[in-house]
C-alpha cells in the first residue's frame, strides 16, 4: 500500500505540474491576440478603404457612361432643333435640351467631386499601407519568438502528459478510477495527509475508527467531508 500511496502522490504532483504547464500554454493565445490585434485592425481599415475606393471608381464609371448617353441625347435634340417648324415645337425641344444639360452638368459635377474623394482616399490607402507594412515588420520578430516559446511550452506539456500516462498505467484499475473520480470532483486535490486526527485538506475531524484504518494503510479511505483520499504522512 505504501507503494500505491507513493505512486498516487507522485501522480498528484505531476498533475499539478501539468495544470501549471497548461496555464502557461493557454496564456500564449491572449498574448498572440494582443500582439497581432493592431496589425489586424490596420489590415481591416485598409481593406475597408480599398472597398470604398472600388465603389467610388465604379460610380465614376457609371456617371461617365450616363453623361455620355446624355450628351448623345443632347446632340440628337440639337439636330431636332434645326428641323422644328413652329415656335411651339421649338419651345418643347428647347425645354428638353435644358433638362438634359442640367442632368449632364449634375453628372459631371458629381464625377468631379468623386474624383477628388478618390484622390484623398487613395492617399489614405497609401498611408494605411505604409503603416501596415511597418506594423508587420515590427510585429513579426515578436510573433516568431512567441510562437517558438508556445511550441516549446506545448512540447514540455506533451512530455508531462506522457510521463503521467506511463505512471498512471502502473496503477491497478480500481485505484486509478478512484483517483480520476476524486480529481474530477469539486477540488483538484486528490490526496491529503491525516494531520492530528483531521483531514489535511478541509481540516474536518476524522472518526477514531477511520483514523485507525488509515494508519493501518490496508486500503484507500476518503474524507467524508471533502472526498479526498487520506494517507498517513511519514
Amino acid at each position: 500500500m505504501e507503494e500505491i500511496f507513493a505512486s498516487l502522490l507522485e501522480l498528484q504532483e505531476l498533475d499539478a505540474e501539468i495544470d501549471r504547464a497548461e496555464e502557461v500554454s493557454r496564456a500564449f493565445g491572449p498574448e498572440l491576440e494582443n500582439l497581432t490585434a493592431p496589425v489586424e485592425s490596420l489590415a481591416r481599415d485598409l481593406e475597408a478603404v480599398r472597398v470604398r475606393l472600388q465603389e467610388m471608381r465604379d460610380t465614376v464609371r457609371r456617371l461617365e457612361r450616363s453623361a455620355n448617353e446624355k450628351r448623345e441625347r443632347l446632340r440628337r435634340y440639337q439636330d431636332r432643333l434645326n428641323l422644328v417648324r413652329n415656335p411651339r415645337e421649338e419651345a418643347a425641344v428647347q425645354a428638353e435640351l435644358d433638362l438634359i444639360r442640367r442632368a449632364t452638368d449634375a453628372d459631371e459635377q458629381e464625377t468631379l467631386e468623386l474624383m477628388e474623394q478618390i484622390t484623398r482616399t487613395e492617399l489614405k490607402a497609401d498611408d494605411l499601407d505604409r503603416q501596415l507594412a511597418a506594423a508587420r515588420m515590427e510585429m513579426e520578430p515578436k510573433r516568431a519568438e512567441l510562437l517558438e516559446r508556445k511550441a516549446q511550452a506545448e512540447d514540455a506539456l506533451a512530455r508531462l502528459r506522457d510521463r503521467r500516462e506511463n505512471l498512471a498505467i502502473r496503477l491497478d484499475m480500481p485505484t486509478r478510477r478512484l483517483y480520476e473520480r476524486v480529481r474530477a470532483g469539486r477540488t483538484r486535490v486528490v490526496l491529503a495527509p491525516l494531520a492530528d486526527g483531521a483531514c489535511g485538506h478541509c481540516f474536518s475531524m476524522i472518526p477514531i475508527q477511520q483514523q485507525h484504518e488509515i494508519r493501518l494503510a490496508r486500503s484507500l479511505y476518503r474524507c467524508e467531508a471533502c472526498g479526498v483520499i487520506l494517507y498517513l504522512r511519514d
